[in-house]
């Protein structure tokens, strides 16, 4: 779909469960008494930043924090109504999860207004739902579902992340420790780009909780209270999930010094046992007089016998002291 004109879509909620769909032009059109009117915008086009700062009625302050470059998720109470910034997980194709996406709200009594940097499908089931008429009835059911929407996008990442674990530990204790080592810095990351997004956003669902407008009725403040208790739950198992690739991380690197320990352990013992041989071929190979045995076709056989039964007698005792 064209978004170049940054109408991503809008609609006039009719308290049903549906809504009509308007253009600029209806946009434009629309006044309180029409009922809930709600606007989606890209955050990126001239068009739809143009109009959030001159045509939308917004404070200043608001139509800034709105159109900021970064942000992270928070709630702010505005005279009668509140600015809502919420993540989501990124399902753009090729795109990380993990790297996840804003959704930029402003909401009142009569208006929604969002605007996104990249598609955001928890917005796109908002809007299908209300063209199939079991959208949300006012705003504040809307912000309910956007955040029950969110919330639960994260849910599949969050079991992702955790079977990828599971196998990481399976392959651990099957010594498949390179498998190890690629496939654990990916999950790592995945969990700190969680955790960085999700704490602040169940911060900003309590104080939505504990500052909501009068237009929020005690069910709608209940649910969100109910998805600030999933979110927290959430960023607990992402705590969890840390915790275990950290140790599964230290696991290996306490595995990997035991392979090389034990390997130069093997390469001091061999250089043990070859050391006094080398020595004495070192010292029968010299290229001077007086050599025993140089004139002697016996000689030589008695020195590499010699050399192999003190070597078979060097490898007995140190696998009697346990050392080889």
């Amino acid at each position: 779909m064209d978004h170049s004109n940054g109408l991503v879509n809008a609609y006039v909620l009719d308290g049903k469960g549906g809504g009509r769909a308007l253009d600029w032009n209806g946009v434009r059109a629309w006044k309180p008494g029409d009922g809930v009117f709600w606007i989606h915008l890209q955050w990126d086009e001239k068009t739809a930043s143009a109009w959030v700062r001159d045509e939308s009625g917004l404070d200043p302050l608001v139509a800034d924090a709105l159109l900021e470059e970064d942000t992270r998720p928070r709630c702010v109470v505005h005279e009668d109504g509140m600015m809502v910034i919420l993540r989501g997980v990124n399902m753009t194709p090729g795109a990380e999860p993990s790297d996840m996406v804003s959704v930029r709200v402003w909401i009142d009594a009569k208006r929604v207004i969002s605007m996104r940097r990249a598609s955001s499908l928890a917005v796109q089931d908002i809007a299908n739902a209300l063209a199939g008429g079991k959208g949300p009835h006012d705003s504040g059911e809307f912000l309910v579902m956007l955040a029950q929407r969110l919330t639960d996008r994260v849910l599949p990442v969050e079991d992702e992340i955790g079977e990828g674990l599971d196998d990481l530990e399976d392959a651990l204790v099957a010594d498949e420790l390179e498998t190890v080592g690629e496939k654990l810095a990916p999950l790592r990351r995945e969990t700190i780009a969680l955790r960085r997004h999700l704490s602040p956003q169940r911060d900003a669902l309590l104080r939505l909780y504990g500052d909501s407008e009068d237009w929020l009725t005690a069910r709608q403040r209940a649910r969100i209270r109910e998805i600030a208790d999933r979110v927290f739950r959430i960023v607990e198992e992402v705590d969890t999930m840390r915790e275990r690739a950290a140790i599964i991380q230290d696991e290996r690197r306490t595995r990997i010094s035991e392979r090389t320990e034990h390997n130069i352990y093997v390469l001091s013992i061999i250089a043990t046992i070859i050391l006094p041989l080398t020595f004495v071929t070192g010292l029968f190979g010299m290229n001077v007089g007086g050599v025993p045995g140089e004139e002697a076709a016996w000689a030589f056989y008695i020195v590499s016998g010699t050399l192999i039964a003190v070597g078979v007698l060097m490898a007995l005792y140190f696998h009697l002291r346990r050392w080889l």
